[in-house]
């Protein structure tokens, strides 16, 4: 597949290209090519008149182009959904609910585009200013560069790249390496939308040569990145040289609180859908550590044991398949030797711990010491250590001693004191008698500390990616 420049597919301009793998077989999917920094030149030149094309268009017309792309993935999803799965590694079923999803997220902003509210703000707060009238807009940035991850690489570009056309701005995109098929093929169906010239480019190569070029280019507004914290923290630093604007949603190592009173049976179902299935336990708000009431540890240790072993592993393509590869075999050398690190510190592990190639075996584990890397750092895979405690402050306590503070969750039937732990969680979301790996597109998503700031949603990205003026009109009122 080709790469989208200045409204043309394109090869690099060396002609350098790599390969796409099917993680789960090793065969080679496709190639695409390896950008040059000379590439990446004449997309930032494009997007300078990309964005010029955008300002001239009107809100309806960006909603119906953003709705004309929904409904052509909507008419194709099952073939990006085979194709995600083939790159990607994710089970088709779940692949074909990322697809719905970012359709959904694309019709939200074609809705959206036509609700960039202005507003009228009073002035006879104070003396003298009685005659004077103000109002605000919200005006687009410019060019925005959208950072995209593999682990739901459509439904994370959706909330960037069709957040960014709908607020007026004009788009860079870079997929992951490791998985940009399926965002090639719905860059074809954005152009086929009808978007104006150089308005949209997807260019993809190596992060540390492009993305550091784009990142620090003067001519982009602002970088919106879904990825690790030491990717962010390196491009927050690159940014700062021109004081752009930068949206981060990174790491996390979520904790999920488990009552005495909790519906065990329900929260085992969470901590597998949670953290052991969906994405092959890549999510960044994936349930990543798990604190449970020391009365009922063993037992929900027994249930959890009891529904992992029923988990098929296997071809992604496969209708029964709940768990398939990790997106590499490196990314799943990497999960084994944390499972080990855990063991060779005292973790007991109740089932799975095995690795085949980049298959990870779903692993439940308890005795898991705090010191242990599986505690204490982010984990992308599908394991999960159970934490004892005495007291819901231990818990709290235990959870937030963490650097990052995405995402977290709590089971108890008392709604006095699953508010009161939601409260004291330091993280940007808590869910309440479910999965922490939760994400609606009409809420707010995004964490405090390290792991990022700024919020994605249909009702909060605009703001982020517009520009407030205020306009003031001296003496207007008579």
């Amino acid at each position: 597949m080709k790469m989208l420049i200045d409204s043309r597919w394109v090869e690099a301009a060396d002609g350098q290209y790599f390969e796409v793998y099917n993680p789960a077989t090793g065969a080679i999917v496709d190639r695409v090519p390896r950008a040059t920094l000379e590439d990446a030149r004449l997309a930032l030149d494009a997007a300078q008149r990309g964005k010029e094309n955008m300002k001239k268009l009107p809100a309806h017309e960006r909603s119906a182009i953003l709705d004309r792309a929904a409904r052509a993935m909507e008419a194709q999803a099952e073939e990006l959904s085979r194709l995600l799965a083939q790159e990607n590694g994710k089970p088709v079923q779940q692949t074909r609910e990322e697809l719905a999803a970012s359709v959904r997220i694309f019709k939200g902003f074609a809705e959206e585009a036509k609700r960039i509210f202005s507003r009228t703000v009073p002035l006879d707060t104070g003396p003298g200013a009685e005659r004077h009238f103000a109002v605000t807009i919200r005006q687009p940035l410019g060019v925005v560069f959208a950072v995209v991850p593999f682990n739901y690489p459509v439904e994370l570009y959706a909330h960037k790249g069709a957040a960014a056309l709908a607020a007026g701005n004009a788009v860079i995109a870079k997929p992951p390496s490791d998985c940009p098929l399926t965002l090639l093929k719905i860059a074809e169906i954005m152009e086929a939308a009808g978007l104006p010239p150089a308005a949209h480019q997807m260019i993809t190569g190596r992060g540390e040569l492009i993305g550091e070029y784009l990142v620090k280019a003067p001519g982009i507004q602002m970088v919106t990145v879904t990825g690790s914290t030491s990717v962010g923290i390196k491009i927050s630093k690159l940014a700062a040289e021109t004081l752009k604007k930068v949206h981060l949603e990174l790491g996390g190592n979520d904790a999920t609180i488990i009552c005495e009173d909790a519906d065990l049976e329900k929260a085992a179902d969470a901590i597998i859908l949670g953290r052991l299935a969906r994405g092959n336990g890549q999510i960044c708000c994936a349930v990543k550590r798990v604190f449970v009431d020391a009365g009922v540890l063993e037992h929900l240790a027994e249930i959890l044991t009891r529904k992992t072993k029923k988990l098929k592993m296997g071809d992604p393509l496969g209708e029964a398949t709940d768990v398939g590869p990790l997106i590499t075999e490196q990314a799943a050398r990497q999960v084994e030797e944390v499972i080990n690190d855990a063991v060779r510190s005292g973790a007991k592990i109740w089932t799975g711990g095995k690795r085949d190639k980049a298959f990870v075996e779903p692993t439940v584990l308890t005795d898991v010491s705090p010191e242990a890397k599986l505690f204490r750092e982010e984990t992308f895979g599908p394991v999960v250590p159970l934490v004892p405690f005495e007291k819901v402050d231990d818990a709290l306590k235990m959870a937030n001693d963490s650097p990052y503070g995405l995402q977290a969750a709590v089971f108890t039937h008392d709604i006095s004191r699953a508010l009161d732990i939601a409260h004291k969680l330091e993280v940007g979301g808590v869910i309440v008698n479910w999965s922490s790996a939760v994400r609606v597109e009409s809420l707010p998503f995004g964490g405090v500390k390290l792991s990022g700031h700024g919020r994605e949603g249909l009702h909060d990205t605009l703001n982020e990616m517009t520009e407030q003026k205020t306009i003031l009109i001296h003496n207007a009122l008579s």
